[in-house]
């Protein structure tokens, strides 16, 4: 331990962490999983248990209470991201912390004051930046493979029951106080990030949802626009009632010498351009996390630039906000 320079505990130590985060945090150079606290207290036992964490916490102060963690993993549903994060940078710990960053954009304006105003480092795990395939896409762009770019169409359609949630803790993604507004506030950050890591911020954006089924507690469609620099134009459609035979998760961006064809939830990019057709395919790291969980602490110990920063969740906040508000 006294060559481990960030030291972890994890709040919520729930389905997101068995396998997609929580091992990752061991396996990282320069980083130990210390700690791990869920209200549970039987659960936290539990779970500190089979992935041999040393302490084990069921209340939040007395996990930050502990003098040895200096970076909190924050894991829980969003509607207690804000408030765990700013006493978390409160008690001097650095923070990541699960997406979407807070609830609103009201309460990202607040968390970024905070980072400011306590000098700590804060990243949101838009991990998906960090995966080698969306890496390559970025490379592709760069590249000018497929020239000037013209759109970015994308589309998400899945049934009431979406295969890409996180089995056993859909309830809480249906309730607004919650998740903040459905499946859309689960699983657009994913791809509105990626569009922002492409593109950068967004000059102007616009969109709205809609509640198709009247019995619903959140929209069931959403669809938004966005204008970058350089005149691209992204057209995004979100609809979670369709049949499972039309489920389709898409992100096609053209060019004027082709375009580039990907799944945000898959493995692979087809490049269509003047030179041909090719496909790429990537194997994800057993932890979807690690890369992100890397370039995380690297931050944390001053040896890299933020991954995924405050701002730009911000940003991201704002335009979720804008493209969920119910007509």
């Amino acid at each position: 331990m006294e060559n481990t320079k960030v030291r972890w505990g994890i709040i919520g130590c729930g389905d997101v962490t068995e396998k997609k985060s929580g091992p990752a945090f061991n396996k990282v150079k320069d980083s130990q999983l210390l700690a791990v606290m869920r209200r549970d207290a039987a659960k936290a036992a539990d779970y500190a248990r089979r992935h041999q964490v040393a302490n084990w916490y069921s209340k939040v102060e007395d996990l930050l209470d502990n003098p040895a963690l200096n970076a909190i993993y924050i894991a829980t549903p969003p509607s207690s991201h804000y408030d765990y994060a700013l006493k978390a940078l409160e008690a001097g710990k650095n923070v990541y912390v699960e997406k979407p960053v807070t609830l609103n954009a009201d309460e990202a304006t607040l968390l970024l004051e905070a980072v400011r105003k306590t000098s700590g480092k804060l990243v949101v795990a838009h991990y998906r930046r960090q995966l080698p395939l969306f890496l390559k896409v970025k490379e592709l762009l760069e590249a000018g493979e497929i020239g000037t770019i013209r759109t970015v169409q994308l589309r998400l359609w899945q049934s009431r029951a979406p295969e890409l949630v996180t089995k056993g803790a859909a309830d809480w993604r249906t309730d607004p106080a919650i998740s903040g507004g459905g499946y859309f506030f689960d699983l657009a950050p994913h791809q509105l990030d990626l569009m922002l890591y492409f593109f950068g911020a967004p000059i102007s954006y616009n969109g709205f949802s809609q509640l198709q089924d009247a019995a619903s507690a959140v929209a069931d469609q959403t669809t938004g626009t966005m204008l970058f620099e350089n005149q691209i134009i992204f057209n995004g459609s979100w609809c979670f009632n369709v049949r499972s035979e039309d489920n389709i998760d898409c992100c096609e961006i053209v060019g004027s010498q082709g375009k580039i064809i990907f799944s945000i939830f898959g493995n692979s990019i087809l490049l269509r351009s003047d030179q041909g057709e090719k496909e790429f395919v990537f194997e994800h790291p057993e932890h979807i996390q690690y890369p992100m969980i890397a370039s995380t602490v690297a931050f944390f110990e001053g040896n890299g630039p933020n991954p995924a920063s405050m701002e730009e969740a911000l940003t991201l906040m704002k335009i979720i906000d804008c493209f969920a508000e119910i007509k």
